[in-house]
């Protein structure tokens, strides 16, 4: 196997394409993940928690660190979970699940971010693809995080595409407004995956089912049956989901980002977000050299994804979650 070319600290909520986005990285030769942190979004926090280690456990890797993060937003009362998008559960309603012995990293998910970034300073890559909370605390630790973290790729937020918790607000934007504009702010070096992308690329059922008959492994049965959960909501929303009985794959894109970035389109540009009023959680990229007589757009510019090459983009999920990765 070569050597990674990224080390990874992955922030979650999983969440049924959280879990998806996990196995992909777990299942690339290129990526290496030194832990997973989590928040509360598409479940609780502690759900997340339980999620993830449960996750890890049944695909073998128990030598994964999982911390517990923020369980509730930053500046704004916090939503019920989309329990009829996820299930109760977060994967699908599973029902009984394996027993394993993992158990969580006693640091807070804040604090070991810090540790790692410390520890390995301009190596590791952290994805988030849940509220950014997590990240948001990390700073308020470590005020040179932007200089410690080599990147940050996050999944979340809209430009063009219409949102989806509102007209123009994305869901994991949203859920913590606050924070995330103390990231956009931040000063690092920040690749945004939204709905502008995320939204062109659905992936069918039938590509989980057939995962699971070639792997044989719990890890992929559980994955194809939380996929189709997930999948009856958004074809009972969008027809043309419906048409192919499928999913958005929102969050496993930001992986795809980082590993074949030509795949994407891309602008760069000063990142703010509204955090209050009707246009709470919108995602506000400058994209005109325009000197707009209000402050604030004076922040280091984000690299946010406008296109995608979406054929391609299955190709590759499929392609990599195919490889032998999983261990009997």
């Amino acid at each position: 196997m070569p050597s990674a070319r990224h080390l990874l600290i992955y922030d979650t909520d999983p969440g049924v394409d959280d879990a998806m986005a996990l196995y992909y990285a777990l299942a690339h030769p290129e990526i290496e993940l030194v832990g997973v942190t989590t928040s509360f979004g598409n479940v609780s926090v502690v759900q997340a928690a339980t999620n993830a280690l449960y996750l890890l456990a049944i695909a073998g890797r128990g030598h994964i660190p999982v911390t517990q993060g923020v369980a509730a937003p930053l500046g704004k009362p916090g939503e019920e979970p989309p329990a009829h998008i996820h299930g109760a559960d977060g994967l699908g309603n599973l029902g009984p699940r394996e027993a394993h012995a993992l158990r969580l990293d006693p640091r807070s998910s804040a604090q070991f971010i810090v540790d790692m970034a410390r520890e390995k300073p301009g190596e590791i890559t952290l994805v988030a693809v849940g509220p950014l909370g997590n990240l948001a605390l990390a700073l308020e630790i470590e005020p040179q995080l932007p200089k410690l973290l080599r990147a940050v790729v996050i999944m979340g937020g809209t430009v063009i595409e219409p949102g989806n918790v509102s007209p123009v607000a994305e869901a994991n934007i949203w859920n913590d407004p606050h924070a995330a504009d103390r990231v956009f702010c931040a000063g690092f070096t920040l690749t945004m995956v939204g709905l502008d992308v995320t939204h062109q690329v659905i992936l069918p059922v039938t590509m989980f089912k057939q995962l699971a008959g070639h792997h044989r492994h719990i890890a992929t049965d559980t994955l194809h049956h939380a996929v189709a959960f997930y999948a009856n909501f958004y074809s009972d929303l969008y027809p043309h989901v419906a048409a192919i009985h499928g999913c958005f794959g929102h969050d496993v894109l930001a992986f795809v980002a980082l590993t074949d970035p030509q795949l994407f389109q891309t602008e760069s540009g000063a990142l703010r977000v509204a955090v209050d009023g009707l246009a709470q959680g919108q995602t506000m990229l400058k994209r005109k050299s325009i000197p707009y007589p209000q402050s604030g757009w004076e922040v280091a510019p984000a690299t946010v994804c406008m296109q995608v090459q979406a054929d391609a983009c299955r190709q590759k999920i499929e392609t990599v979650l195919m490889r032998d990765w999983l261990s009997l």
